[in-house]
């Protein structure tokens, strides 16, 4: 796993240590930011609060806008790079912050240099082989969930995507690019191989013929590149942050049927591991929930006398 192996800046990243509010639209919810004490922060909406303690998410800031849970890895003097602790964070925001009424995840990183860098080399230096081993365990432990997510899950790249930080955009569903980003499993360089899902999402995603070139070359592919072979689904306008472009690109998402979105996600999913036959059953089965739900009278209704429907999740 490549990643990042800069020194440490702690005095870089001004807004650590206390929950700040993060975007000025009136939807916005501020879960998390930094490492706020025990408790929360009086800054902090009294229902964003949870039971467990805040600051175990202290590498990442969570905020809601437009129906979408937004997640940024507040790492940027360290390009981002996922640590022991980033890691945690992201499994407990599955396990504590992934809501009933949330549409989407969205996944970025704080700056614009870096998405993220992969591992935190400077700490992968002090461990032992045995700890190095469970590192890797954890990736799926707690990143894996956004690949099996009951919502899509979006990745907003924002500078460049190495190693770990590529294999996290590709456990997601969608991926949009600002246009200076750039995309690299450099591993094999390294002496090692991408171990955080790359050697199977990537195949599944650009073809195995590009897969095994991008790997075994360490190859770098700029935004436009990866646009070209679907490695990216999108690349937001120069000048244009590339958050809010995915959030307006994945309206229809966060603004449609949930059980309808639910049902399709779970249905495209499983044709990456069942056979035609068994995929098409599959489809009528994921397809019945939505034939009996009040979503789907309310769609029809809402055509007939011309207006937008209202989604109720039912």
């Amino acid at each position: 796993m490549q990643g990042s192996d800069r020194e440490e800046n702690p005095a870089s990243d001004k807004s650590r240590g206390g929950a700040v509010p993060l975007g000025d639209g009136s939807n916005d919810t501020l879960i998390s930011r930094g490492s706020p004490p025990r408790g929360g922060s009086k800054d902090a909406p009294a229902d964003s609060r949870r039971a467990h303690d805040p600051s175990a998410e202290g590498p990442l800031s969570l905020r809601r806008q437009g129906g979408a849970l937004i997640i940024t890895i507040e790492r940027e003097e360290r390009r981002n790079a996922l640590s022991l602790a980033t890691l945690e964070a992201f499994g407990n925001v599955f396990r504590h912050h992934l809501a009933p009424d949330d549409r989407a995840v969205i996944v970025t990183g704080s700056g614009a240099r870096a998405f993220c860098a992969g591992a935190d080399l400077k700490e992968r230096r002090e461990m032992s082989l045995d700890e190095v081993r469970a590192q890797l365990v954890r990736y799926r432990t707690d990143l894996a969930w956004l690949s099996t997510s009951p919502v899509p899950t979006i990745a907003a790249i924002n500078g460049a995507a190495l190693g770990g930080g590529l294999e996290l955009a590709l456990l997601c569903d969608l991926r949009v690019a600002a246009p200076h980003a750039s995309f690299a499993l450099p591993e094999t360089g390294l002496g090692i191989i991408p171990a955080a899902g790359g050697t199977q999402y990537l195949p599944r995603i650009v073809g195995a013929a590009k897969a095994r070139e991008l790997i075994l070359l360490g190859t770098r592919l700029s935004a436009a590149e990866a646009l070209r072979i679907g490695l990216v689904h999108r690349i937001c306008d120069a000048g244009v942050s590339v958050l809010d472009d995915a959030l307006e690109w994945v309206a229809p998402i966060t603004r449609g049927a949930p059980l309808a979105q639910r049902a399709a996600l779970r249905a495209l999913r499983a044709a990456d591991r069942l056979d035609i036959d068994a995929g098409l059953e599959f489809e009528l089965a994921c397809y019945e929930p939505c034939l009996v739900s009040d979503d789907r009278r309310e769609a029809l209704e809402a055509f007939a006398e011309k207006r937008e429907p209202v989604f109720k999740g039912r």
